[in-house]
């Protein structure tokens, strides 16, 4: 599925849906998760870009605000409720490691500034922070290099 797809989702069931305007996907990825979160039966609710959080920018130093992609309330096979805030990013995004070219470099080192804030504010607020790539949402294992 291409990566480049961009739109409005139209909930299907929009009772699960707690976001303040209508869901814009910015990827195919993020349509695919966004598919997910509706139609799962164990997610109790989902939103998407419903969150700041401020965090220095690592290039500029400037002060900014990060805007994860979801944030999620789901029930366990054991009827516990967990929350998460997700972020969905290509994997050679996530770290200079897995950068492919110079683009994928920059974006990794803000990626990482951005990361580190998310993990203190769920840290503070009780939640999980978690990013997902193309590999966990169509479950493919990491190629060796």
């Amino acid at each position: 599925m291409p990566n480049y797809q961009q739109g409005i989702y139209e909930c299907c069931n929009p009772n699960k849906y707690k976001g303040n305007t209508k869901p814009k996907y910015r990827s195919g990825w993020e349509l695919v998760f966004m598919r997910m979160c509706d139609n799962h039966p164990n997610i109790i609710y989902w939103s998407s870009e419903g969150q700041r959080i401020p965090y220095k920018h690592p290039l500029d130093g400037r002060i900014t605000n990060y805007v994860p992609d979801f944030f999620i309330v789901y029930q366990d096979k054991n009827g516990k409720q967990h929350a998460e805030l997700i972020e969905i990013k290509p994997y050679n995004q996530t770290s200079i490691e897995n950068a492919r070219s110079k683009k994928d470099k920059f974006a990794s080192v803000v990626n990482l500034a951005k990361w580190q804030a998310a993990q203190a504010w769920s840290k503070k607020n009780g939640v999980r922070f978690r990013v997902v790539t193309e590999r966990d949402i169509f479950n493919k294992p990491p190629t060796k290099k």
